[in-house]
């Protein structure tokens, strides 16, 4: 039985990752850390989990946490889990970081973009990017995986195949971007209020969001190239999930066939990305609480462009999912263990 522990237990994505675990068979969670509920307990926070969890709420000691279990997830605010990790600790625990702190390879960009100063610096490098569909082998090695963001998983996997087969031009890539207002976190903001958001949409982040580094840097690794790319965000109003549309040159002219072997050269066998059939959109419903994306393409002639699109879950496949995805494949377990949930609908 794995021992797990949880640090930032009591956010959105901590607590799916309560949920997810809860029922996940080889999986035993001994610490459910929370600076803000410290001595509460775990049920009287999210009261779902009344009469499942019986635990209290525990600090975020990652040293004494580390004597405790074989894995530690950080769902934290960015910055936290650098200050917090250290050789020692490494050297006792597999640790998968939700949070930005490691996804960046260039220390420059992350302190850029993130307006903090890394305090751990050296440890990026061994820092594996655990997008589980394109780095898999590389997470089974790992004793430090960085949890992709939501947005940047959704873009990827949407749009890496035709770069990686050379069909789209890297330079013309557009994505537009839509969230539910999960993915702002738990934490009490005006912006996020019932009333702000209902029977509302609105962009943010505009030619500035902190994924977009991140983004970029995973697809200059498909394309081979450095890549700049036009990322939009939108809030609207639901509680979950992601919707992206990307938008690209293509290099030639394409036939549906052509671009649809492309997907499925990638994600024919991939359990959790799912390539519709032809001229159906995703939608976010469809992979609503489950660890699924869903991608499709449909070619434009007339512009000789092509668009891709992608749905998931942001607290699942982009958060505590993805997360424990990392841990089965870290641990040698079923990469799809604990993770088999069918979407809910409606």
């Amino acid at each position: 039985m794995i021992k797990a522990g949880i640090i930032g237990a009591t956010g959105y994505a901590g607590g799916e990752l309560v949920r997810i675990l809860t029922g996940h068979k080889d999986v035993e969670i001994k610490w459910y850390g929370s600076r803000s509920y410290i001595d509460k307990k775990y049920a009287e926070v999210y009261q779902n989990m009344f009469q499942i969890v019986d635990d209290k709420c525990m600090d975020d000691n990652m040293e004494a946490l580390a004597d405790e279990v074989d894995v530690i997830f950080t769902a934290t605010p960015q910055g936290l889990c650098a200050s917090l990790v250290n050789e020692e600790i490494l050297s006792k625990v597999k640790i998968v970081d939700l949070s930005a702190d490691f996804r960046i390879k260039d220390v420059a960009t992350y302190e850029e973009w993130y307006k903090i100063q890394h305090p751990t610096p050296q440890f990026i490098p061994e820092a594996v990017y655990g997008l589980c569909e394109i780095n898999r082998e590389a997470v089974k090695k790992a004793r430090l995986v960085a949890n992709p963001g939501c947005y940047p998983t959704c873009s990827t996997l949407s749009i890496y195949p035709l770069l990686k087969e050379g069909l789209i031009d890297p330079g013309t890539i557009i994505i537009d971007a839509k969230s539910g207002t999960s993915g702002a976190g738990r934490g009490a903001k005006v912006d996020n209020l019932y009333c702000e958001v209902n029977e509302n949409i609105k962009a943010y982040g505009v030619a500035n969001h902190r994924h977009t580094p991140e983004i970029e840097e995973q697809l200059s690794y498909a394309a081979g190239q450095p890549v700049l790319i036009n990322f939009t965000p939108h809030l609207v109003p639901m509680n979950r999930g992601i919707l992206i549309t990307a938008y690209a040159s293509l290099k030639k002219e394409v036939s549906y066939e052509e671009v649809k072997a492309a997907y499925d050269k990638y994600y024919a066998n991939e359990k959790f990305v799912r390539v519709l059939e032809k001229d159906v959109c995703p939608q976010t419903k469809w992979v609503e609480g489950s660890n699924y994306v869903d991608v499709n393409f449909k070619i434009d002639p007339r512009t000789k462009r092509v668009i891709m699109m992608g749905a998931m879950d942001n607290l699942v496949k982009g958060a505590a999912g993805q997360a424990v995805q990392n841990m089965n494949l870290m641990f040698g377990l079923k990469e799809s263990e604990g993770l088999e949930l069918v979407p809910m609908f409606p």
